[in-house]
């Protein structure tokens, strides 16, 4: 006997599905609503990518209960922890650009105006 699709799975892959579709159409948005859309993805109290630090946060909780218990590796509470931890880390540094974000993201193209430079990108780590 085949177990029905909780609300919870179902719910999970409409997350996803939805996702997908908001990666797509980001991808076909000009440069100020696109900045919009990822400074509100990565708002850390009411994004999306807060929300995913949140639940691999509980997940991890989860984890942890059931391997004490014994019904799940001790692996896997590590894994979700170190998880949780380096995604609150990234939502962190990334929390440092979502005033440029949303500044980016209410700019009004303009027309004549000298273009900005563009700057060249060289990799650094804040931490």
């Amino acid at each position: 006997m085949s177990h029905p699709t909780t609300y919870a799975v179902r719910l999970t892959d409409e997350i996803t599905r939805q996702l997908g579709q908001l990666a797509d159409r980001l991808s076909q948005l000009p440069p100020p609503q696109a900045a919009q859309v990822i400074a509100r993805v990565l708002d850390p109290d009411s994004g999306v990518l807060g929300g995913v630090t949140h639940l691999v946060a509980t997940g991890s909780v989860f984890a942890k209960d059931q391997a004490e218990r014994g019904a799940l590796p001790p692996e896997v509470w590590l894994a979700l922890g170190r998880a949780s931890n380096e995604l609150h880390n990234i939502v962190l540094d990334l929390d440092e650009h979502q005033d440029s974000l949303q500044l980016a993201g209410t700019t009004p193209a303009t027309t004549g105006a000298k273009p900005p430079a563009p700057a060249p990108l060289v990799a650094r780590r804040h931490r």
